[in-house]
């Protein structure tokens, strides 16, 4: 059976900022690809089939830490954030009449200003997901990997959710069943390699 293995982008600029990224094209900043270059894919994942969101942040860190070019996927990129992109969600919850809602208090209907619903990501995912044959890493984004987790978990965004999604680990779920691993696999230091 198929394993698809989740990995989120490095830092940016805004993720260091709190702002709310969304289809923003935003680039790594030094700082990530520098902690990025020290890390390598753990076999064996080295060799499975690589994907990446079209946008720089997940391509550039498919490439540093897998030491190639991925394919990408549109289906891969982040939830639309619509009016919401740039701003910070710190700011947008002291605004009682903003509308914006912590995750765990979101549903699968809830959409962001002129953005996208959680179940309108999945239903842009789920073809992919399910065309997967072969073990398969996708370097996407928090939201991206939150809709699959949710699904393979059976979270329906109320409450806290039962992962927390951390940099520089691989998100594994099981197909076509969608069991996830109860634990996350660690990039391995490139110094180790040698």
């Amino acid at each position: 059976m198929p394993r698809l293995a989740l990995i989120r982008h490095g830092h940016t600029e805004w993720n260091r900022a709190g702002r709310i990224q969304g289809r923003s094209d935003i680039p790594l900043d030094d700082a990530a690809r520098k902690e990025l270059s020290e890390f390598a894919l753990p076999a064996p994942w080295d060799s499975a089939d690589l994907w990446a969101s079209p946008l720089h942040r997940a391509r550039e860190t498919a490439e540093i830490i897998a030491g190639r070019a991925p394919k990408t996927a549109p289906e891969l990129i982040e939830m639309n954030w619509g009016d919401w992109e740039g701003l910070r969600g710190v700011d947008l919850v002291e605004q009682p009449d903003s509308g914006f809602r912590h995750i765990e208090d979101w549903g699968w209907d809830y959409r962001p200003l002129n953005g996208e619903s959680p179940a309108e990501v999945w239903d842009r995912i789920e073809p992919w997901v399910k065309g997967i044959t072969t073990d398969t890493i996708a370097v996407c984004h928090i939201g991206i990997m939150r809709m699959i987790l949710a699904k393979a978990c059976g979270w329906n965004f109320s409450g806290p959710a039962p992962f927390r999604i951390k940099r520089n680990r691989l998100f594994v779920v099981d197909l076509p069943d969608m069991r996830p691993w109860p634990d996350p696999v660690r990039l391995i230091k490139r110094a180790s390699l040698a």
